[in-house]
């Protein structure tokens, strides 16, 4: 299939497009693209234009259409928001031609998903890797993310280096949905480590704690990383600025809780985790970074605190 791939391409002028393409570029994807048009010619285009103009000066061809993309690229990573986002892009109808195409999905679905796409860009005469990543907006920039993939190890030979270009370290995980099932697992500890990073911040706050010192003890502490001493840096100074933003964790979340119901499993803490990040994005934090999930707790705590005087108010 490879070799049937790069004579279509050989047969193409040199200047008509590069082999590579990246479709989707927001908040992970616009760093990621960063690093990899450095490495290689690429082709990008994103739903929204304001994003393909810093890109298209570092070099980037910027394609009109989503469907140029894959008319003229070998390799194509997708880096969606949601798998209504995938099908608006690649639709199931036959209208865009895979044939002898590599599509790399990097955005986190369900399991499920994932297994009915790669088994009908299979149909489609292309070849299907997954490589959802691990890591928040700063990993990105800095070309640090963990990238867990699945596919046929000849066709993640090739997609290997341009990944390399985005990630520090590949991991194979076997067949998909493999890779995004493993990065649910991944996130499943990411998700509880964060939400109780910011729960023990409120007991802080609320037992007149210097919250200043408990990320100094936090830091140093064995139970540091570079996520808790981010996350800590942020909570002690009310920085709410993206890296893995709200809604998308609330997305993981339930992804999460899903495939684990469908597998018999018990999950107790992602449940809890799913109704605090529910209730802050309801709250008018659904654009502020993950640790804003502290403002669904200090909610519940005023309200217990306002119950708790109404009711000696009305026993007086």
């Amino acid at each position: 299939m490879q070799s049937q791939a790069r004579q279509v391409f050989r047969t193409r002028s040199p200047e008509a497009a590069p082999e590579v393409g990246f479709i989707g570029l927001g908040l992970m994807g616009s760093a990621m693209v960063t690093n990899l048009v450095q490495s290689t010619p690429l082709t990008v285009w994103n739903r929204s234009q304001a994003p393909t103009a810093a890109l298209g000066q570092l070099g980037a061809h910027v394609a009109t259409t989503s469907a140029e993309v894959f008319a003229t690229c070998r390799i194509v990573f997708l880096m969606l928001s949601d798998e209504a986002a995938i099908d608006a892009v690649l639709p199931r109808d036959g209208s865009v031609d895979l044939q002898d195409r590599i599509i790399v999905l990097m955005s986190t679905v369900a399991p499920a998903f994932s297994r009915t796409l790669a088994e009908e860009i299979k149909r489609r005469g292309g070849a299907y890797v997954e490589a959802p990543v691990s890591g928040s907006r700063q990993p990105a920039v800095d070309a640090k993310l963990i990238a867990m993939v699945a596919g046929e190890d000849s066709v993640l030979d090739t997609v290997e280096p341009h990944l390399r270009a985005m990630c520090q370290t590949v991991v194979r995980c076997g067949q998909a949905p493999a890779a995004l099932t493993m990065k649910l697992a991944v996130n499943t500890f990411l998700i509880s480590v964060v939400t109780g990073l910011a729960e023990s911040f409120h007991f802080a706050e609320e037992n007149g704690l210097d919250v200043d010192l408990l990320r100094d003890i936090l830091d140093v502490g064995p139970m540091a990383s570079a996520v808790s001493r981010a996350k800590s840096e942020k909570l002690a100074h009310s920085d709410w600025t993206p890296q893995a933003a709200i809604p998308d964790v609330l997305k993981n979340c339930r992804l999460i809780v899903d495939q684990a119901r469908q597998a018999g499993t018990a999950t107790p803490l992602m449940e809890t985790c799913t109704v605090l990040f529910a209730e802050a994005a309801t709250s008018g934090h659904d654009h502020e970074d993950m640790v804003a999930v502290v403002s669904a707790m200090r909610h519940r705590t005023y309200h217990e605190k306002t119950a708790g005087r109404h009711e000696s108010d009305l026993g007086r």
